[in-house]
């Protein structure tokens, strides 16, 4: 079946071609060739001819509901292509609700000839989801808000019958570390109910910050919506009621189902700060200004902790008609209640007793959940929580959101409790990185490429052969912000992979396909263009990590590659390529200095960032002739939080105390770096002396300090960044023997992350071995 669904998709696209060639109308765009439809659908069979728009275009409808999607989807057209589409009873693209239908409610036929469209479904949400496949068969531009010029605008005859794989089918979206104006949601749900997305999780609250009006708790939002971020700058933002309800109807109208969530017991520390009585030790606070797990969390040994839930509770669920109410559930640190009075006594009282697979504090956490579980469905509300819900006993009719990976999605399901698999290692957590680490942005970690995202099955083989199936609700993809400090790059993260989260929920397996899912990832990037999206375009990256310095001695040879397969085009003599530049097709020689810009484009002709490579011929930098010297590099410490170096240079600070240290690690480990990060003293250091390089060669260096200075010349400089991970790695060619070395580090908070919580390494890579190793201590003198 799937070779031959296949084939016809390929003789499609050849068809597509040919016509194209012939069309008298013009050339039909390379990324609008064949059939494009994403997800792809469960039966499809490509028919003769081409059914095309033009300004006798009609929709037929009978029914009221037929009447709303067909005037929402008229109104689009209209705008693309310039006809007047007009919505009557009788048309050539009809839209009829059959609930005889032999789909199930989320299912639809569409019959597209060369005279007319016909499409079926039990409900609206078919009719829209099947209008929906009816647009991907014409051009992308159909989904410009703007009439466009020069376009055949004609989709492919065919016949389909499609229903998804699984009933639920999501994306997480968290404005708590980093916020979502209402506009830019709004754009995701438009862009989400393209590819049939029927869920959108909204995680409402953090320790970073708290995003909901509650009108009987206005704190929550006059001190818990604000934070003051390391660089000294106030954070903040949250919706109100009126705009929540905005969202919800805006996302309903489109067949999105917005799930919110309510973090308990753990990442409750901006409501904490605005009210204090609810943690354990009832002390001041403020929203946690750095990313990671938060040790002060809410106290289940108070009552008006629970009443506290409940209000707020009270409050979110008019506004979320939702049958799900998530409420996190992970990551809950319980030191706190073992040394808390009120916890313990609420531990004894309810006969919470630790056994060989549980603490009392974990069934503490399990007490949370299950009231918790009880009040909910006194509001007709079922529970959601993160896989931790499980420590301690899960609540009788909750559904697991598997993130730590499978482990705990099959063992809810084998415990006929109902799963949404988004395990971050198997490419659901969209927040990390789609390439190289050293020249995409940074992120909080992990690899996850298109190919690995597309490739995950929210259906484990265990569950299956326990006949357990049904208890998989569905999949998501989750969208966390730590390190998304724009709208753009919220984009970046989450384009194109939530298309393959989407192929994922709604495609049989055997008819996916990685190869055919790229092709038609070029149309579906045309379409985003017409939402401003500023989707993910994979770069060239070098094999054994991508630099931007390239040093050599005699020549050098420049071999790229990309995650998944895109024509490259370069430049040698420093102006910037374009599409039509010279087209990479493999390694590039150079033997004398210059500047190579590279980068990846696409059909449309769109590209990815530049690469500027500085390619520099270099003669190998003598080493020193030393005397005398000892182990380890001389450190020099200084009191005080600064930004910069400018900051730093510019208080011209004596040192506080000076000492040798045996590895460069020492200098981020001078004082105590807690996860809470609460009450550090921050400093910075200068460690130099020499470094003993092992024989003649061009080297690679890598470090997230500061600076690295090699020779007296700065040869790494991290200024500005989050220093979560190294990205501005260089080379330089060093003789065998001693060489100056300067580090220095900063101690601060920049974007959320403590550059204390550095390992300070410094590690270096011969040009022709592939693993980068730290400079040990024998290599250090002074």
């Amino acid at each position: 079946m799937k070779k031959n669904f296949l084939a016809t998709l390929c003789i499609g696209a050849s068809l597509g071609l040919l016509t194209a060639c012939g069309s008298a109308t013009g050339e039909v765009k390379p990324y609008n060739e064949g059939i494009n439809i994403i997800p792809m659908p469960q039966s499809l069979v490509q028919q003769d001819g081409f059914f095309k728009l033009s300004s006798g275009t009609k929709f037929g409808v009978t029914s009221p509901e037929a009447k709303t999607i067909a005037e929402f989807f008229a109104a689009k057209m209209s705008q693309s292509t310039g006809y007047q589409i007009t919505v009557a009873e009788q048309g050539n693209i009809t839209l009829t609700l059959n609930p005889e239908l032999e789909v199930n409610d989320e299912g639809y036929t569409l019959d597209v000839t060369s005279n007319s469209v016909q499409i079926a479904a039990k409900t609206a949400q078919g009719l829209f989801y099947g209008m929906q496949s009816f647009m991907q068969l014409l051009p992308a531009e159909i989904e410009s808000a703007e009439k466009v010029e020069g376009i055949e605008w004609r989709a492919q005859a065919v016949s389909i019958k499609d229903e998804p794989r699984f009933e639920y089918r999501g994306m997480m979206l968290d404005p708590c570390r980093h916020f979502v104006s209402v506009e830019h949601i709004k754009k995701y749900i438009d862009v989400l109910s393209l590819f049939k997305i029927n869920r959108m999780h909204w995680h409402l609250t953090d320790d970073q910050g708290w995003r909901i009006e509650i009108k009987k708790y206005p704190k929550l939002t006059e001190i818990g919506s604000k934070r003051i971020d390391g660089e000294g700058t106030e954070y903040g933002g949250y919706y109100t009621q009126e705009e929540i309800k905005e969202v919800v109807k805006y996302a309903a109208d489109r067949f999105i189902t917005v799930v919110p969530e309510l973090e308990m017991p753990g990442h409750g520390m901006a409501a904490i700060a605005a009210y204090p009585e609810l943690s354990c030790k009832g002390e001041k606070g403020n929203p946690r200004i750095i990313w990671g797990v938060e040790d002060v969390v809410f106290c289940p040994g108070k009552e008006s902790t629970f009443q506290f839930l409940q209000d707020v509770i009270d409050e979110m669920v008019p506004l979320f008609p939702s049958e799900y109410f998530h409420i996190g559930g992970d990551e809950c640190p319980k030191a706190n209640w073992k040394t808390c009075p009120a916890c313990q006594k609420r531990i004894a009282t309810e006969g919470l007793k630790a056994d060989k697979g549980h603490t009392a504090e974990e069934r503490l956490q399990s007490y949370v959940i299950r009231r918790i579980e009880k009040y909910l469905e006194t509001k007709g509300k079922k529970l959601i929580g993160w896989d931790e819900i499980l420590e301690g006993g899960l609540a009788p009719s909750a559904t697991v959101m598997s993130w730590r990976g499978e482990e705990g999605g099959i063992a809810a399901a084998l415990t006929n409790h109902t799963v949404i698999m988004t395990p971050g290692g198997n490419g659901m957590y969209l927040d990390h990185y789609q390439g190289d680490s050293k020249i995409e942005p940074v992120t909080i970690g992990g690899y996850s490429t298109l190919e690995k995202t597309y490739s995950y099955n929210p259906m484990p083989d265990t569950l299956v052969a326990m006949g357990k199936e049904e208890f998989i609700l569905g999949v998501q993809g989750n969208v966390w912000s730590e390190y998304i400090y724009s709208d753009a790059k919220r984009d970046y993260m989450t384009f194109p992979r939530i298309l393959a989260v989407a192929e994922i929920g709604w495609t049989p397996v055997d008819r996916k396909d990685f190869s055919d899912f790229s092709r038609r990832i070029n149309n579906a990037c045309v379409r985003l263009d017409q939402y401003g999206i500023n989707y993910h375009i994979p770069m060239p990256e070098q094999p054994n990590g991508s630099c931007n310095t390239v040093a050599f001695v005699d020549s050098t040879s420049l071999e790229f590659t990309t995650t998944r397969p895109m024509q490259m085009v370069y430049t040698l003599d420093g102006s910037e390529p374009t599409a039509q530049s010279t087209v990479y097709t493999g390694p590039i020689s150079i033997s004398e200095t210059t500047t190579l810009k590279i980068a990846s484009v696409m059909p449309s002709g769109k590209m990815s960032t530049v690469r500027t490579i500085q390619v520099e011929k270099q003669a190998l930098a003598p080493a020193k002739e030393v005397a005398k010297t000892a182990s380890g590099l001389n450190m020099q410490i200084f009191d005080g939080m600064f930004l910069n170096m400018q900051d730093f240079e510019k208080a011209n600070l004596q040192p506080k105390a000076t000492k040798v240290i045996k590895k460069t690690r020492e200098l981020t480990s001078q004082v105590p770096a807690p996860e809470s990060m609460r009450g550090v003293k921050q400093y910075a250091a200068i460690a130099t002396g020499y470094v003993n390089i092992p024989e003649d060669g061009v080297y690679y260096l890598s470090s997230d300090l500061e600076e690295v200075w090699i020779d007296g010349k700065l040869i790494i400089s991290n200024g500005g960044e989050t220093k979560r991970f190294s990205r501005h790695d260089t080379s330089i060619a060093l003789a065998k023997g001693l060489h100056e070395i300067k580090a220095v580090f900063l101690g601060h908070i920049v974007g959320g992350w403590p550059s204390n919580w550095n390992d300070g390494s410094i590690s270096l890579r011969k040009a022709d071995q592939k693993e980068f190793k730290a400079i040990s201590e024998d290599m250090l003198c002074h």
